[in-house]
């Protein structure tokens, strides 16, 4: 039994999924992969309203990937970056860009609470967030140049749809630290807790979303999500369709109802 791993709490309609590898700086060995998997799967279950990430410890959001040999996913590559062979190395993108793709495709908020550093892997998975708030000391860094290796948790491809093609290269060509002011004026995330409130304020900003009807939340998520990559034309075909369900949901009913009664709407949960 390993005696660290992904942590996942519920608080009423949100969930929080630490990473909870402290002494490591809450990197990611198999193990962890394998915990983020299982975690992914048991929200796909039961859903929440939102996704809260977080390090566990002061220090640390993530440091990314553990590049230290007792790592066995890069005990498994040694050899073959010796012979140039690149199956181990599509193997092992595969498994990481999976597990991320399938935790960030889940069809509800995930806000990153980036309570300290977050480096090369641990960077990637905080810019792929649909929100994020930093704490203040935090630092964010895209490192993975400075060692030889490129951003391969889909952080690169995120990274540019978010700042654009210059900023993205800025900050991944050069592998320079950012801290939270220049983060927030790049628009990298959206806001700075107070120090040490990065989890305390992220969990009020999800409950501010949980108390909306869900189904307008997830219906307007998806728009959001997948308008940048389209022409004007197909966003706004999509924006038109996804209003179209929502409103066949009838979820508004609700809203309208307890709008016109003066009374704070109460939404019910969306049965998956």
């Amino acid at each position: 039994m390993k005696d660290y791993g992904i942590r996942l709490d519920r608080f009423g309609h949100t969930a929080v999924v630490t990473f909870d590898r402290p002494i490591k700086k809450n990197t990611f060995d198999r193990h962890m992969w394998d915990c983020l998997m299982q975690v992914t799967a048991d929200l796909r279950k039961k859903l929440p309203r939102a996704v809260i990430l977080t390090g566990a410890g002061d220090k640390a959001f993530s440091a990314g990937f553990d590049v230290n040999p007792e790592n066995p996913l890069v005990a498994s590559l040694a050899d073959a970056v010796q012979k140039h062979e690149k199956g181990p190395a599509m193997e092992l993108i595969n498994l990481v860009r999976t597990t991320t793709d399938n935790l960030m495709s889940l069809p509800v908020p995930v806000i990153g609470a980036i309570n300290g550093l977050a480096y090369g892997g641990g960077a990637e998975i905080a810019c792929r967030c649909d929100l994020k708030v930093m704490d203040p000391d935090a630092v964010i860094c895209f490192s993975e140049v400075k060692i030889g290796l490129m951003p391969d948790h889909g952080g690169l491809a995120a990274l540019t749809r978010l700042l654009g093609p210059s900023r993205a290269a800025d900050l991944i060509l050069t592998a320079r630290e950012i801290k939270a002011a220049e983060a927030r004026e790049l628009g990298l995330v959206n806001r700075i807790s107070r120090k040490g409130k990065a989890l305390e304020e992220s969990l009020a900003l999800a409950g501010a979303i949980a108390e909306n009807g869900p189904q307008a939340v997830r219906h307007a998520l998806k728009v959001i999500r997948q308008a940048q990559g389209m022409s004007m034309s197909e966003a706004l075909a999509l924006e038109t369709q996804a209003a179209v369900d929502l409103i066949a949901s009838s979820e508004c009913l609700y809203g309208i109802s307890a709008f016109l009664a003066r009374q704070k709407p109460e939404f019910p949960d969306i049965d998956d």
